[in-house]
């Protein structure tokens, strides 16, 4: 059975067809962009049709589809009328106009119960709560025309199978679903004004909607989840952590730790009914690239490596902080800069580089450590998965064993199993995975000492990631 795994990212849709032994038949991927002024983030809801049918009618040409599952964003909204017709243009995820309704919400119930029922630790105006609150007051004469309130993966499945349906690891940052209870949270909803009629029914993950032309659609999950299934990290013990433009790390857990007033760390509905840290931090691999384009343009981030590889552990005293977008966790500075320090005149730029590659490994660590959850295996993806030398910097450091992963597309892989287990293909998501899922190369620690590197970061970090009055 061949099953079709789409990931609808913020500006492209990547689409899989992997066939029965979990191999890569054919890729499809379509850039778009939205619409974005100041703290506007738009796009016609139709566009997103549009997409899905076009990747649908690419790949149908040359193969046969047996079933699909979508992954999508959180956060964007689309409202409908009675028949599914958008009212207004699609609330991308990343719109953050309605500062003041997250304030209102903040008020009226607080940060801690917030989090207690949704798993939320903070009020922000990108969560759906909040934006069909700014509509409300905002635009009432839209509020009024909305029969049905759709998130994206939503709005796709009902394109394709009339079904109004959603599922709840979709639905974990609206802040009006309870993920305690597996419902939704109706105090939040009369407090925005909306009936639970208006919206989806909850589905799990991985459960048969309808058939598209005789394709099984199945529901999917938020994509950190559909990667994190497409990565393996379905086990105690297992986490994924991913090294791109950011830095972000899933940590499955079966409780939901406390409030604590100074986390920032989301805890989401997991697609097995359990739930899962999301750790980020929003400087990673962009603090190479940004030195790489500032000062080393000619250079490829393999030289790099080469170059970072010849400089001993601890880069001969440099310390780098890569908080060049602020720092979010485990500490939230917001205002926070990247620095430089315990620079001579004997530094090289190939110092600045291996102290930006451990700064970033400490990172890692320094999450690990807050988080406190019991992990023995770290499933690395994103371009830093690409350094070796930067694998075994974050093996050393953490004194885990890293794995990278043969398919590098997580968030596609992880819609085409939950496909296959919806279609029956499979009995479990944990069977999929074992059949589909293949690690490409270990790292194990070393040996080498990292001490005074994770004391030195810490040191500075305490002295310089510091909130200003």
């Amino acid at each position: 059975m061949n099953c079709l795994g789409m990931d609808y990212g913020t500006t492209s849709v990547k689409a899989i067809l992997f066939d029965g032994e979990g191999r890569e038949m054919i890729s499809v991927t379509k850039d778009y962009t939205v619409n974005a002024a100041g703290n506007t983030v738009e796009l016609p809801a139709e566009k997103y049709l549009e997409l899905l049918f076009d990747i649908l009618a690419e790949i149908g040409r040359e193969h046969k589809i047996d079933a699909l599952a979508i992954d999508t964003q959180c956060e964007t909204l689309i409202m409908t009328d009675e028949n599914g017709k958008p009212v207004r243009d699609a609330i991308v995820w990343l719109d953050n106009r309605a500062t003041e309704e997250a304030a209102m919400i903040e008020a009226r119930f607080g940060r801690k119960t917030v989090y207690e029922i949704t798993g939320q630790p903070e009020i922000t105006a990108t969560w759906p709560a909040c934006k069909l609150l700014w509509v409300k007051r905002n635009e009432p004469e839209v509020f009024a025309k909305t029969k049905r309130i759709f998130l994206l993966e939503d709005y796709l499945l009902y394109a394709l199978t009339g079904k109004f349906v959603t599922e709840k690891t979709l639905q974990s940052s609206t802040i009006y679903f309870d993920i305690q209870k597996d419902a939704y949270w109706g105090e939040m909803l009369d407090f925005i004004g909306v009936r639970e009629e208006q919206l989806p029914t909850l589905m799990d993950s991985g459960k048969y909607v309808g058939d598209w032309n005789g394709v099984k659609v199945v529901t999917s999950a938020m994509d950190q989840v559909a990667g994190a299934i497409g990565a393996g990290v379905i086990r105690p013990g297992i986490i994924s952590e991913m090294t791109g433009t950011t830095m972000a790390i899933y940590v499955p857990t079966d409780k939901m730790p406390p409030f604590d007033e100074n986390s920032f760390v989301p805890c989401h509905y997991s697609y097995d009914g359990g739930f899962a840290l999301l750790s980020w931090s929003p400087t990673a691999g962009m603090a190479l690239k940004w030195f790489r384009e500032a000062f080393l343009s000619e250079t490829s981030f393999r030289e790099l490596d080469e170059m970072a590889e010849k400089i001993s552990v601890g880069s001969d005293g440099v310390t780098f902080l890569p908080y060049l977008c602020g720092s979010t966790m485990p500490k939230y500075n917001p205002d926070a800069r990247g620095s430089f320090t315990g620079l001579t005149p004997e530094h090289t730029p190939a110092h600045f580089v291996r102290a930006i590659m451990e700064s970033v490994s400490c990172m890692l660590k320094s999450n690990l450590d807050y988080l406190g959850v019991p992990c023995e295996e770290i499933r690395v993806m994103g371009g830093g998965a690409k350094s070796p030398l930067w694998c075994g910097m974050k093996a050393d450091l953490t004194g885990k064993r890293l794995f990278t992963l043969k398919n590098k597309e997580t968030a596609c892989l992880g819609s085409a199993i939950l496909a296959g287990v919806g279609a029956g293909v499979f009995a479990s998501v944990e069977a999929a995975c074992d059949a589909f899922v293949a690690t490409d190369r270990e790292y194990v620690p070393s040996g080498a000492d990292y001490t005074a590197v994770y004391e030195a970061f810490q040191k500075y970090d305490a002295i310089l990631n510091v909130k200003g009055e």
